[in-house]
This record gives structure tokens, sequence and C-alpha cells, in this order.
């Protein structure tokens, strides 16, 4: 009963210092693995999300996590996603880095093989993208986009000039093609 709100400081230093890399450990590998891994959740929603939940759990029902150091870790959590959040708003490298940027991978009626396979993305996913906005043809859409968030974004054919929102896209018509 003893150290139910403190056990000791190297108790607390050794809580922020694994705190600290398994957070950063988990935004790393969840880059890696890419945004399809996410699926309609941004990398830090999840991150907080599972590690609040985690930590939680954990001071609850692991008898050795005294009261402070499962604190210390909430609040580092916290404010780990402060931080990041705070910095990738005002740091637009920053935000590219953590977050990536949306794939082009259908446009003008070409499937982007190139896009595709770097989104890990099937002809079959970009079907099932159109079907769900409600397009029977490939031919009426002008370009599908797998967003930030692992949702796809699909525009009807139209007038070039009317798709401002590929503007920081790569386009096969700004290439040269």
């Amino acid at each position: 009963m003893e150290n139910i709100f403190f056990d000791n400081w190297q108790t607390i230093w050794r809580t922020l210092i694994i705190g600290g890399f398994a957070y950063l450990t988990l935004l790393v590998l969840l880059r890696i693995s890419g945004r399809r891994t996410l699926s309609k959740m941004n990398a830090f929603d999840f991150v907080v999300t599972v590690s609040l939940g985690s930590t939680l759990a954990t001071i609850l029902l692991n008898k050795d996590v005294a009261l402070a150091e499962g604190a210390l870790a909430l609040a580092l959590l916290i404010g780990m996603q402060f931080i990041v959040t705070w910095t990738s708003v005002r740091v637009s490298w920053f935000k590219k880095l953590i977050t990536g940027e949306p794939a082009l991978l259908f446009y003008q009626g070409q499937h982007l093989n190139a896009a595709l396979k770097h989104s890990r993305v099937t002809r079959e996913e970009i079907k099932a993208a159109a079907r769900s906005a409600g397009f029977d043809d490939l031919s009426d859409i002008g370009a599908i986009v797998l967003e930030t968030d692992g949702s796809f974004s699909v525009l009807r054919k139209g007038d070039e000039r009317s798709y401002s929102t590929l503007q920081d896209l790569s386009t096969p018509a700004k290439r040269g093609k």
C-alpha cells in the first residue's frame, strides 16, 4: 500500500524516457506502414486514442505502476501530441513529414500505376471508390485521390481548370505528359 501515489524517482524517469521513445517509435512505425493503415483516422488521433487507453488500463490493472507514473505517462502523451500538432500547424515541412500528402491515383481516364503501386492500392479499389461515390463508369471521373486519412476523394470529369483542389498534386499534365 506504500506505493499507491509515489514509488521512487527512478520509476518516474523510466516512465518519462520509455514513454517518449514508445510514442516516437509508434509514430515512425505508422508513417512507415503508410496511410492505409490508419483508414479514416490521422496518425495523431490514432496514437493518442490507443496510447491513452492502454496507459489508463495499465495504471488501473498493473500494481507495479504508481499513480504518479501513470499520470506522468498520460501527461507526456498529451504534451507530445500538443507539441506535434502545434508544430505541424506552424511549420509546413514538419506537417508534410508527419501527415504526408494526398496521392493522385486516377487522372483523366488513366490509372497512375506508379502512384497506385507506391500507395498499395489496386485497380479494384479504384473501381470500388468510384462505385461508393455513385459512379458506374470510370469515364465519368476526372480524378481519384487517396487522402492522408486513407479515404478516397472522387472528382467528376470536367474542365481541368475546375480542379483547383488538385493544384498541389502532381498530375500527368503538370509533368508534361
